[in-house]
C-alpha cells in the first residue's frame, strides 16, 4: 500500500508530519535514489526511501530484528550501490525481513556496523543530539606528540568547523606506527580519518569496535549476529 511520504518518515519514528514535509521541500528525502517533492507517495515494503542518504526504516507490523555486523572493508553501507560494488546487505540474502544499516561506516573502514527494521532505535543512535559515542581502533603513520593528542582531544578544525571533545590514547607501537583508540560522538564524513590527517598522522586502517556500550568483541569479519537493543547506550 502506497502512503504518503511524510506519514512514512513519521510512522518510522524520525519526526513529525510537519517536521517530514519541510525536509522534503528542502530536498532531503529520496525514494529508489530519486529526490521527491511534496505529495509523493511510496510503499515501505518494496521502496528505499533514504533521508539525507541514509535508508528509513519502518515498523509495518513485523518482528523487530537487531543485527550486528562485522563489516570488512572494501564494502559500502548502502542498500545497493551504482557502482556494483559490494554492499553490507549481501550478507543477508538469506534473510526474510528487511533490514536496515544505522548509520554509516566507511568503504575502506571495517567493524561494528548495527542494521534494523526499527526506525525509533535508529533515530535514537544517530541523531546528533544524543551524542552516541563510538569507538575505533586506527593504526596512523607515524606516533603522534603529546602536543597532537592534546589538539585532537580538544578540537580540530575540519572543513572549517571544530570537531567536539573527544578521546584519543596510544594503545600500541608497531614498527614506528602508532595504533590509537579513539572515542567520538559526532558523525561527519570520514570524521575520524580526516581528524588523523589534520595532526600529520595519516590512517593505515581504521576499525570500529563500539557503539555505545555494543562491543564487537570476537565477531568474525563478515559475520553477523542477533543482537538484544540497547536504548541507554
Amino acid at each position: 500500500m502506497d502512503f504518503r511520504i511524510q506519514k512514512l518518515i513519521a510512522m518510522a519514528g524520525i519526526t513529525s508530519r510537519r517536521k517530514a514535509e519541510e525536509l522534503i521541500l528542502a530536498g532531503r528525502v529520496s525514494v529508489n535514489g530519486v529526490v521527491v517533492e511534496l505529495g509523493a507517495k511510496a510503499n515501505p515494503e518494496i521502496d528505499i526511501l533514504e533521508l539525507d542518504g541514509k535508508p528509513i526504516c519502518f515498523d509495518s507490523g513485523q518482528e523487530k530484528i537487531y543485527v550486528m555486523l562485522n563489516k570488512p572493508e572494501g564494502v559500502v553501507t548502502t542498500v545497493t550501490d551504482p557502482f556494483n560494488r559490494p554492499t553490507v546487505m549481501d550478507f543477508f540474502k538469506s534473510l526474510k525481513t528487511r533490514i536496515y544499516p544505522v548509520g554509516r561506516l566507511d568503504y575502506d573502514t571495517s567493524g561494528l556496523l548495527l542494521l534494523t527494521n526499527d526506525g525509533e532505535w535508529t533515530h535514537k543512535i544517530t541523531h546528533p543530539s544524543n551524542e552516541i559515542k563510538k569507538t575505533y581502533i586506527a593504526t596512523v603513520k607515524g606516533i603522534p606528540t603529546e602536543k597532537a593528542l592534546f589538539n585532537f582531544r580538544t578540537g580540530l578544525d575540519i572543513e572549517g568547523r571544530l570537531t567536539a571533545p573527544c578521546k584519543i590514547s596510544i594503545e600500541n607501537i608497531q614498527k614506528g606506527n602508532a595504533i590509537l583508540k579513539v572515542v567520538i560522538h559526532e558523525g561527519r564524513n570520514r570524521q575520524v580519518r580526516k581528524m588523523c590527517e589534520t595532526i600529520s598522522h595519516p590512517v593505515i586502517t581504521l576499525k570500529r569496535v563500539a557503539i555505545g556500550s555494543l562491543e564487537l568483541g570476537d565477531l568474525e569479519q563478515g559475520k553477523w549476529k542477533y543482537i538484544e537493543p540497547v536504548f541507554d547506550l
